[in-house]
């Protein structure tokens, strides 16, 4: 059974760093893309980066782009994602989730895509 775990997250200042990691488990294809989302309290949830295990495919928001870095260990079906640069806004709870990859390379930042789902890290910014 696929089981998805986040972890990494905790209280950093504003301008610091925290590299979030999700290992996945129960995995039996090498075709998948891993995706990063976030909530925050009140707000809807939204897409942060993903990757695609085809070809390293990856996309990111434009509000994280320049700041956040997504990677992959392939050899431990792990996804990182690297987060410098940590603003107040980037407070909220980070889930990871996967969807198998059939003809596609892609990836997209479209929740209803993906339906695993790990149970999330919490990420604090903040003085």
């Amino acid at each position: 059974q696929l089981q998805l775990v986040e972890s990494g997250g905790g209280l950093v200042q504003p301008g610091g760093s925290l590299r979030l990691s999700c290992v996945a488990s129960g995995l039996s294809t090498d075709r998948y893309a891993v995706a990063w989302f976030r909530q925050a309290a009140g707000k809807e949830r939204e897409g942060v980066s993903c990757i695609s295990s085809r070809g390293g495919n990856s996309n990111s928001a434009d509000s994280v782009k320049g700041r956040f870095t997504i990677s992959r260990d392939a050899a431990k079906t792990t996804v990182y994602l690297e987060m410098n640069g940590l603003k107040p806004e980037d407070t909220a709870v980070y889930y990871c989730a996967l969807r198998r990859l059939l003809f596609d390379t892609n990836c997209y930042l479209i929740a209803q895509g993906y339906p695993n789902w790990g149970q999330g890290t919490q990420v604090t910014v903040s003085s």
